[in-house]
């Protein structure tokens, strides 16, 4: 039985519920206001981050149900309308006043260390919780509530890089974040040309990696007998898509993007597809920065074509690799021809064949070792795409030198696209050895294309003409 909904309409009967929910809460808080009373928002600008945290202390002081939810949305509102410095202000207030309480943390402590067992360490647990925790949990009740929380994560991921202090408070969010979107309360759908365009219009502004230009654009890629485009949803964000990726059936395994996404191409019959080509995946929500959607959603579509299309055979991605050239900048002089980088991102490269052709081999064996063996800071695979295809278990099949024409594709990653297989008989065993020992699983091709000889690499002087 399949999974996910052949088209959207099946599911207007979960978005009626979560319409009914929503209201259900709006008239709880309306009537929890009527029981607070008229809440004043202070003149003074200096005072309004702390007029939030005031509410926010009423909310984990243990109101009832209906006071509870109207403080909750109170508190959002009020967060809403703050301006940036007014919110970096009250994110101090929850990293300094909203841990744990000392007191109970260190008898709970003593108490462990005095008689270790499952009731002291349970105890200790509780106690080490931040209180910043539990009042997202209940500025969760608000009606609109995940959604906001989402939001303020945002502007917290913003704020972080000026003022890393605050990392205590995206410790607790994240992990919040990462349960209340876990794998099981993910639903699947399939974008067609049949969903809301509301939904259609979302999926236009969050590409991230082929920009959609217009409607008919958009029509090209998900409403074609050879096209697929799959999203991930929450029933607590109605109709915004988390993560959603755009499939292509073809007979063999593409080298470029150009021709998947050509107006004038030739539609296949999907009975005749022998390869499913994951070829652009695109996160939506910043918020959720860093909780891990991909490898679920890529896993799950594959399962998918497989029972709706018997005849696939292997399942790749056409993917960028958007750090090589600035990996190439950073080698150096000892390892790249000074005027190589200037070379290989000339816009024009692509249109005269006898440059390309001799720049190929030199860019592919720099491709094959920056994949193999380029680091990050943390000892990892340099390359973000690299890692997360590798992380889920799949192997770096083929690297496609002008895989990608375009000025960006020339800039970040000298023209390059790579194809990542996942081969379902290899992914837990290819996910391990990359997990556990780094390891970069390459097919021999890839293999083969590293130069042995150390030293700068040497450009044939005729790629210069």
């Amino acid at each position: 039985m399949s999974l996910v909904s052949p088209a959207w309409l099946p599911r207007v009967g979960d978005r009626m519920a979560n319409a009914l929910f929503s209201d259900l809460l709006s008239t709880i808080a309306d009537r929890g206001r009527s029981l607070l009373g008229r809440l004043e928002w202070p003149a003074d600008a200096a005072a309004k981050s702390n007029d939030v945290a005031t509410l926010c202390d009423a909310l984990l002081s243990g109101r009832g149900e209906a006071s509870g939810v109207a403080l909750a949305q109170e508190a959002l509102d009020r967060y809403a309308r703050l301006t940036p410095d007014e919110k970096i202000a009250f994110f101090h207030v929850l990293a300094t006043r909203y841990g744990p309480d000392p007191e109970s943390l260190k008898r709970a402590i003593a108490a462990w260390r005095d008689k270790p067992g499952a009731d002291t360490e349970s105890n200790l647990h509780f106690n080490a919780e931040p209180r910043r925790q539990e009042l997202f949990r209940r500025l969760n009740r608000a009606p609109g509530g995940t959604a906001a929380l989402v939001r303020m994560r945002e502007d917290l991921l913003d704020f972080k890089k000026q003022h890393p202090e605050l990392a205590i408070v995206d410790r607790c969010m994240s992990h919040l974040l990462s349960s209340w979107f876990n794998r099981g309360f993910l639903v699947l759908r399939r974008i067609d040309w049949s969903t809301p365009a509301n939904v259609l219009e979302k999926i236009i502004r969050y590409e991230a990696v082929h920009e959609i230009r217009d409607w008919d654009d958009l029509r090209r890629r998900i409403d074609p007998a050879d096209r697929r485009c799959y999203a991930f949803f929450h029933p607590a964000l109605t109709d915004e898509p988390l993560i959603f990726v755009e499939v292509a059936l073809t007979e063999a395994i593409p080298a470029a993007i150009a021709p998947l996404l050509a107006e004038t191409r030739a539609i296949a019959a999907p009975t005749r597809a022998k390869t499913a080509v994951f070829y652009s995946i695109s996160n939506c929500q910043r918020g959720l920065q860093g909780i891990s959607f991909g490898n679920f959603l890529i896993k799950q579509v594959v399962e998918e074509l497989r029972r709706e299309l018997a005849g696939l055979e292997t399942f790749v991605t056409l993917s960028p690799v958007p750090g090589f050239m600035r990996w190439l900048k950073a080698a150096g002089p000892e390892t790249v021809e000074p005027d190589l980088l200037a070379r290989i991102a000339d816009p024009a490269l692509a249109a005269d064949p006898a440059r390309a052709e001799a720049l190929r081999k030199p860019v592919e064996a720099l491709a094959a070792e920056y994949f193999l063996h380029g680091k990050g800071k943390d000892g990892r695979v340099a390359d973000s795409v690299a890692r997360f295809h590798l992380g889920n278990g799949a192997r770096l099949e083929r690297i496609n030198f002008l895989g990608d024409a375009s000025l960006k594709a020339l800039r970040d990653g000298a023209g390059l696209m790579v194809n990542y297989l996942y081969d379902r008989d290899a992914i837990e065993a290819n996910h391990e050895a990359y997990a556990n020992l780094g390891s970069v699983v390459a097919s021999n091709a890839v293999k083969r294309m590293v130069k042995p000889a150390k030293g700068r690499l040497q450009v044939p002087a005729s790629s210069s003409s």
